[in-house]
């Protein structure tokens, strides 16, 4: 089953015949994702990649039945385009740009809280890798033949470390449902939570794999979360053990100002609320095998 896409999930790239649009987008194509057009305006009535190009994101839903988009939008527009698609009642974007600013990421969190819920679409990132739902479909910029079809949920804020993971768990025959980067900005569409609430009501999902990273409070309070609400284990990796206080470390989210924010107060959380913690980046397909070796 998977969350947020399939292969029958029909998908639009908003920024389609950009470069960088265009190099994803034939990627995700091949991968099997159903695309079935794009977005730039302008070029409404054109042809790109054999799929038809639209001026406005509503064009494009009206003409194709769209349910999800990934945008490519350059950072200083990239804001009005999530708010465009959010406008179409799209129930999926995934923003990849990295270095949209924080105030406009407010504005589209703000404007997003007009719909009601069960018109809201669902946004993942920006600055990530987007999301796959392996032997299904891709929407992201990952390398898609590292994951292997199985029943681990997924969730970071790191797209690298995700790859590391997915590779690893395929070494040892294990298997992905859905990973979902959330982004590594301060201001993000989703939070760990909210995709925790997703797996937690998936058939195909059986346990999580949370990697998160020191900064704000979204690991310790999916944790919590998971503790009085979920069944499916959870299984957690937190990045930045060494990490000295104050100093920006990576994603512009990176940085700890705050008691519970650092590395190491994260797993003394995450542990308290029953999260089996991987010690290092390198031990974490063991330490999902461990866990899947108990149900």
């Amino acid at each position: 089953m998977a969350i947020l896409i399939d292969q029958n999930t029909k998908v639009i790239v908003q920024g389609f015949t950009g470069q960088i649009g265009t190099f994803h987008a034939e990627d995700m194509m091949k991968y099997g994702t159903n695309i079935v057009g794009g977005v730039t305006p302008g070029k409404g009535g054109t042809t790109h990649l054999g799929k038809p190009v639209f001026n406005t994101v509503e064009d494009a839903v009206e003409a194709t039945g769209a349910e999800a988009s990934i945008c490519f939008v350059p950072p200083p527009f990239a804001a009005d385009s999530l708010m465009e698609a959010a406008d179409a009642r799209l129930k999926y974007c995934v923003a990849i740009p990295d270095g949209i600013p924080s105030h406009d990421m407010i504005r589209v969190k703000r404007y997003m809280k007009r719909f009601r819920k069960e018109e809201k679409m669902i946004l993942t990132g920006p600055n990530c890798a987007g999301t796959i739902s392996p032997g299904k479909a891709m929407l992201g910029i990952m390398p898609g033949h590292i994951y292997k079809e199985g029943n681990v949920g997924v969730v970071g804020r790191s797209g690298t470390l995700g790859y590391e993971a997915a590779d690893q768990m395929r070494d040892l025959g294990i298997g992905v449902s859905t990973s979902v980067g959330i982004g590594g900005d301060p201001i993000n569409g989703s939070s760990f939570r909210d995709m925790f609430e997703l797996f937690e009501q998936d058939d195909e999902t059986d346990v999580v794999l949370m990697i998160g990273e020191i900064g704000g409070p979204q690991e310790a309070e999916a944790a919590k979360f998971a503790k009085e609400n979920m069944k499916k284990p959870i299984i957690g990796y937190i990045a930045g053990l060494t990490a000295p206080k104050g100093r920006r470390m990576g994603h512009a989210g990176a940085i700890i100002s705050a008691f519970g924010e650092s590395a190491a107060e994260k797993v003394e959380i995450l542990e308290e609320c029953g999260v089996t913690v991987s010690p290092s980046p390198s031990d974490i397909g063991d330490t999902v095998a461990k866990v899947l070796a108990k149900l």
